[in-house]
């Protein structure tokens, strides 16, 4: 091979794309789409790998402002082309770049699908686990129903997408079970990311420790992202207050994720760190009530 690098540019995701063919796990889909031009702002940097001319491999790093303690970085290299040394090649490059980041971050993450090449790659390279999601489906009717003794007990509600009280609640959610990889979640960005309409938020649904006007708080909550009723289970991003004791985390999970699932089933993203909802999850799974859709993905870190 007659290699020579380069940056990227912007008609280079066509030549790759013909050449890679289909992306083999939808990790690889979502992180193709972030391979462009480096820039400053926001930081990213990307290289091209050309053999006699021909662009066969790429790789990328770059910031995010949600999660700043870590720089995102992907590699791909055509089938051709693997077990030659040049996967590892690009990320020496990529780490020699990760350190004019103007943070000054050089810690890396990347996202892969356990038992890819991928994976094999990352694992060899250095990189070890720091977190593991799955996607589950919640089964209709499998989860009896709570019963709220009284006016004064726990309250279930629907509650605006736009609600402060809400973005309040997701916010601080989002950060306390992001602690393997520090989160900002600030309010805006929990708005603009989860709640808004551009994100496909469709409504929520709350869970009150009491009713809202005896100061009831949000003990768990909601948001789907399916607009209209079909055949597919609904996406649901389910959170639970962290401050609360583990028992009382578990019992409002249980009792609205029964609600929810009364008639419908709904599909769950959920990561190891949600160790309520994970543990409710493992229960659904192991008595045939919930089951996995798709392999795991597991977040490695170097």
């Amino acid at each position: 091979m007659a290699l020579t690098f380069r940056e990227w540019r912007e008609d280079d995701d066509l030549a790759l794309n013909q050449l890679w063919g289909d992306p083999e796990t939808v990790q690889s889909g979502q992180f193709r789409a972030v391979l462009r031009p480096s820039s400053n702002e926001p930081w990213s940097r990307c290289i091209v790998a050309e053999d006699d001319g021909v662009p066969v491999a790429a790789g990328v790093v770059y910031e995010t402002s949600l999660h700043p303690d870590r720089l995102w970085i992907y590699v791909e290299v055509a089938r051709e082309n693997r077990r030659s040394g040049l996967g590892s090649t690009l990320l020496a490059m990529l780490r020699k770049e990760a350190e004019t980041a103007p943070s000054g971050v050089t810690a890396l993450r990347a996202k892969v699908e356990p038992g890819t090449s991928g994976a094999a790659f990352a694992e060899a390279a250095g990189f070890s686990r720091i977190q593991r999601s799955r996607v589950v489906v919640v089964e209709p009717g499998r989860i009896s129903l709570p019963v709220f003794s009284d006016d004064a007990g726990p309250q279930l509600e629907e509650a605006a997408t736009g609600s402060v009280e809400l973005t309040q609640a997701v916010a601080e959610f989002y950060n306390s079970v992001h602690g393997w990889d520090r989160a900002d979640m600030t309010l805006g960005r929990a708005q603009q990311m989860l709640l808004n309409d551009a994100t496909g938020a469709a409504g929520a649904v709350v869970l009150r420790d009491a009713p809202k006007a005896k100061g009831g708080k949000i003990a768990a909550f909601a948001v789907s992202y399916t607009h209209n009723r079909t055949d597919e289970p609904a996406d649901v991003f389910l959170g639970y207050d962290t401050k609360l004791e583990r028992s009382e985390q578990e019992a409002a999970l249980e009792s609205l994720l029964a609600m929810l699932t009364y008639q419908y089933p709904v599909q769950l993203e959920v990561d190891e760190s949600m160790a309520p909802v994970a543990r409710i999850i493992q229960a659904l799974l192991e008595k045939g009530a919930a089951r996995e859709v798709g392999p795991a993905t597991e977040i490695v870190s170097s």
